[in-house]
């Protein structure tokens, strides 16, 4: 009765040492979430760069553009569309999208994507003339994790119509 006993314990402990050939379930992972973002600046001493002087542009109005190119099998599909967005009080102008079928994230998926930011108005009277006024250039974050995809874009300013000498020197 013992070795009847060792056979099927031995059986038993061989199966449990066999890989089981299942087929692995496929995660549906639900598409991310799109934030096309980027900030507005005053440029005090109108020399196109952030500096001490500088200080980011609340109530700004900045129109956003994009067109996303749709990956499907079958079809070649466009999705386009503009908003007008305005600053917050640290300059950044944000448009949140829901996940969207078919649009990829990461730029060497998704090569027809392309977002662009123009100045539409400034909130501040004293820093009022567009400096860069418009940008394509980006960089994309995306985050599994998180299931998020930014579009940074380049930031773009303003600038008072008169240099402060006294601030920013000749």
């Amino acid at each position: 009765m013992d070795s009847v006993l060792e056979c099927l314990l031995s059986i038993f402990l061989l199966f449990l040492t066999i890989p089981l050939q299942v087929e692995p379930r496929k995660v549906h992972r639900p598409r991310p979430q799109i934030t096309v973002m980027g900030i507005v600046y005053c440029d005090i001493c109108s020399n196109n760069t952030f500096s001490r002087n500088s200080y980011f542009l609340p109530g700004a109005e900045v129109k956003v553009e994009c067109r996303f190119e749709a990956s499907s099998p079958r079809t070649s599909e466009q999705i386009t569309f503009s908003v007008n967005r305005t600053t917050n009080k640290h300059g950044i102008y944000k448009l949140e999208l829901p996940a969207i079928d078919g649009i990829e994230c990461a730029r060497e998926k998704a090569i027809g994507n392309l977002c662009r930011a123009s100045l539409i108005r400034s909130s501040n009277d004293a820093c009022n003339v567009p400096g860069y006024k418009s940008t394509t250039d980006e960089i994309t974050i995306k985050s599994e994790e998180a299931n998020l995809c930014i579009y940074s874009l380049n930031v773009m300013n303003y600038r008072p119509s008169k240099r402060d000498i006294a601030l920013c020197g000749n």
